[in-house]
């Protein structure tokens, strides 16, 4: 684990994985993380909105951020979760394989993102923070969400 020094501008973070890579969000984004509930389906939506859910009233629609980001479909199971995020203040849920944990990591351990190509999963990283013994990869949630149709 990466040690924090006091004054030390600090990233606090919530992990989730795609498969075999460990991603994250801004956890100031999180409202709260839920285990999969029933997902409505919503008729002629784009590919990546997996439907929309009932939280406590309110209509939520659901990214299934493996097809977002380009990335082979696969079964919800147990561990996968939705997280919900208020991102340019409009409450989206994000379907992930699993989350990890909640991290705090210093700012200048995160470095720009590659230029990889002009795909679509690469406009969406922010950055790439280097842990000791991982990569993890920053997901701009601004503009993913930016990108979503509103339903």
């Amino acid at each position: 684990m990466q040690a924090i020094a006091a004054g030390e501008q600090v990233l606090q973070l919530v992990t989730f994985t795609l498969g075999s890579e460990e991603y994250a969000v801004d956890i100031l984004s999180v409202q709260e993380i839920n285990r999969i509930t029933e997902i409505g389906q919503v008729p002629n939506a784009p590919v990546f909105i997996e439907g929309v859910i009932n939280l406590r009233g309110k209509v939520i629609p659901v990214i299934n951020l493996r097809k977002k980001l380009g990335l082979e479909d696969r079964e919800i199971d147990e561990s996968s979760r939705i997280i919900i995020m208020d991102i340019q203040g409009v409450t989206n849920g994000l379907l992930v394989d699993s989350v990890s944990e909640v991290l705090r990591i210093p700012v200048d351990i995160v470095e720009s993102a590659p230029p990889l190509s002009e795909s679509m999963a690469s406009k969406f990283i922010q950055g790439i923070a280097k842990l000791e013994n991982r990569l993890l990869i920053l997901i701009d949630s601004d503009k993913l969400i930016g990108e979503t149709v509103q339903i």
